[in-house]
């Protein structure tokens, strides 16, 4: 069996969060269509695509680089959501639920880059 990057569950959850960000921001007033909303939709993107890319690469700093940006994109994505909440474009249910996928999606990365730090025989 091949494994692909669309088995690994941080991708799965990353995947989640983007669905959740795309269904709020589409509420949006339009002013924020080159604002909040194309930057809150691209972070989001950007937190998967990185996982992705990353998965592929064959070094390991590399590989961790790509990671870490994932990271970097849940943070940024963090902040859309409050400045999202200060705005009154989204609910604190709302910003609630992203937060909780955003808390998941960044401990299962974590996790992932701890194991390929960790590992001693990188070519194994």
């Amino acid at each position: 069996m091949t494994v692909r990057f669309e088995d690994v569950i941080a991708w799965q959850k990353a995947r989640v969060f983007i669905k959740q960000v795309y269904s709020v921001t589409k509420r949006f007033p339009m002013e924020e269509k080159f604002g909040l909303t194309s930057q809150f939709q691209r972070a989001a993107v950007s937190i998967a695509a990185n996982i992705a890319e990353g998965y592929k690469r064959i070094e390991k700093d590399d590989k961790l680089r790509f990671y870490n940006y994932s990271q970097g994109s849940l943070e940024e994505c963090r902040c859309y959501i409050y400045l999202s909440m200060d705005f009154n474009y989204i609910s604190q249910d709302e910003a609630n639920t992203m937060i909780n996928e955003i808390e998941e999606t960044s401990k299962i990365l974590n996790s992932y880059i701890f194991a390929i730090k960790n590992k001693q025989n990188w070519d194994d």
